[in-house]
């Protein structure tokens, strides 16, 4: 069973005895993995490209003057090791580039070439689609109250840390 699969039917066992905060808990995290495999799908059929490549050049798009190999990985929240395999991938594609850091040779600095920039500009496009897409079945005043009441749920968990 999928990690989805498993999800979704975490959600079908919570019943009206189980804490309302434990359903929510389990829909929030079923409709992100929702729309997560949709953005998923899309981008592999659409750019024959991955979420985790996707996520990379976003970081680079972030940031036009490129970032140290290290900074991605902390930025992605990933080992070193899958961010020099995306990187390698993408170079080899001619959607980014590796610099050498003047004064350091074992570090690198990556950045978007000109046609990874472009190429991640159509996929951006299509990416915020899928995501406002996800949301067409709310009113303007309810994803404006959903997004409220996320932020209070965000600040409390920041207050507890």
């Amino acid at each position: 069973m999928s990690e989805l699969q498993e999800t979704l039917d975490m959600e079908a066992r919570a019943h009206s005895e189980h804490a309302q905060e434990l359903r929510l808990w389990l829909r929030l995290l079923t409709c992100s993995q929702l729309i997560e495999k949709r953005v998923r799908a899309g981008l592999r059929e659409h750019f024959d490209t991955t979420l985790p490549r996707f996520d990379l050049m976003a970081q680079l798009e972030r940031h036009p003057e490129g970032l140290k190999m290290k900074d991605l990985s902390h930025r992605l929240m990933v080992t070193g090791g899958n961010v020099t395999g995306i990187t390698d991938q993408l170079v080899a594609e001619g959607l980014v580039e590796r610099t050498g850091v003047e004064g350091d040779r074992r570090v690198f600095r990556v950045r978007l070439t000109e046609l990874g920039r472009r190429s991640f500009a159509d996929m951006a496009e299509q990416h915020e689609h899928w995501i406002v897409e996800a949301f067409e079945g709310l009113t303007p005043r309810e994803l404006e109250q959903l997004h409220r009441l996320l932020g209070k749920v965000k600040q409390y968990q920041k207050e507890l840390e």
